[in-house]
């Protein structure tokens, strides 16, 4: 069955052709950080007209990469949600009509959902059942995941999302967006034991997570060293990072021992991290876990992952109706 995904959920147009659920023919991402980098953060008004000026172009160019007519489209798979409205409402408005115009079927698809598929396009993908981490700008929550389409939330985040603590630690040091990058590359250059920041939530009665006191924490920190801290600014990404990561991959393993689990994934922009893709390695080969991480390139917002888990509703025989609308905030079938 051949699927072409639409994804654009925030700052990111991108359109795939996949091939059942698992090869991926295309994948064009057409990003917006240029736009947004001098407002330190997403503009939700500047991101649905970017959307709305890149859809076509980078619908036609996956086409044509794949080698496919859209006459040999079976199907047309769209984020629904969650994310900007805005932003979704061109994706969904163009994938409703243009498979109207093919007369295929179409499917409105969780996009966090998307981020555990994309498991699913690399070779050696984890087998059922798994947890997984989904840690982006937006989210970051622990599943326990039995099939494609069927999740258990363990843990979520409380208030702020990781990527969503990366940004606004970057916009504080003046960095720049988006920050998870910049941060990542910095911490390298520090040494994360000069400054300690808290680790919130780091206990074994929940596995939810806290970022906004280490946010806190780290713009106190900053505020009390206001003539000095420039000179550290790689040492507080280091200790800020190092903190997150304790955190994160802490979480992950225990949900994982916990459900009596022996494969472990990580999802979504953050997991692109490179400590902690690093990290959650050496604490799960500890305790004798597997980890499964996708390619850079399908870790952020992309299409591919879209059509992935579309491809899985479609062969189940769920559809969308041309009544269906999006959604903001997250709901995991």
């Amino acid at each position: 069955m051949i699927i072409l995904g639409i994804e654009t959920s925030c700052d990111e147009t991108a359109a795939a052709v996949v091939v059942d659920g698992i090869q991926i023919l295309s994948s064009v991402v057409s990003s917006q950080i240029e736009v947004h980098h001098p407002y330190g953060g997403v503009v939700p008004e500047l991101a649905s007209r970017k959307h709305m000026e890149a859809i076509v172009p980078v619908v036609t160019e996956a086409l044509a990469v794949s080698g496919m007519d859209s006459k040999q489209l079976d199907a047309i798979a769209v984020t629904q949600g969650p994310g900007l409205v805005g932003a979704l409402l061109v994706g969904f408005c163009f994938a409703k009509s243009f498979a109207f115009a093919l007369d295929i079927p179409w499917i409105g698809v969780n996009h966090l959902e998307g981020h555990i598929n994309s498991l699913f396009l690399e070779e050696n993908p984890p087998p059922f059942p798994f947890v997984a981490l989904l840690a982006s700008g937006g989210h970051t929550s622990i599943y326990h995941v039995t099939s494609h389409t069927t999740f258990e939330l363990v843990g979520q985040t409380r208030d702020d999302a990781a990527g969503e603590a990366f940004d606004k630690v970057a916009k504080m040091l003046g960095l720049g967006y988006p920050g998870g990058e910049v941060i990542d590359r910095l911490a390298t250059q520090g040494d994360s034991e000069n400054i300690v920041f808290p680790r919130p939530f780091l206990d074994k009665s929940t596995f939810d997570f806290s970022f906004s006191g280490l946010k806190t924490a780290v713009r106190r920190y900053i505020q009390k060293n206001m003539d000095t801290y420039q000179q550290q600014i790689p040492d507080i990404a280091a200790g800020f990072q190092e903190a997150v990561v304790d955190v994160l991959s802490f979480k992950v393993v225990h949900a994982a021992m916990v459900k009596g689990c022996e494969h472990i994934a990580l999802v979504g922009g953050v997991a692109a991290n490179n400590r902690l893709r690093e990290r959650v390695r050496q604490d799960a080969d500890l305790k004798g876990l597997t980890v499964h991480i996708p390619c850079i390139d399908l870790c952020g917002d992309n299409a591919a992952m879209i059509a992935a888990i579309g491809y899985h509703y479609l062969i189940a025989g769920t559809v969308s109706g041309f009544c269906d609308d999006v959604y903001s905030r997250a709901r995991v079938r």
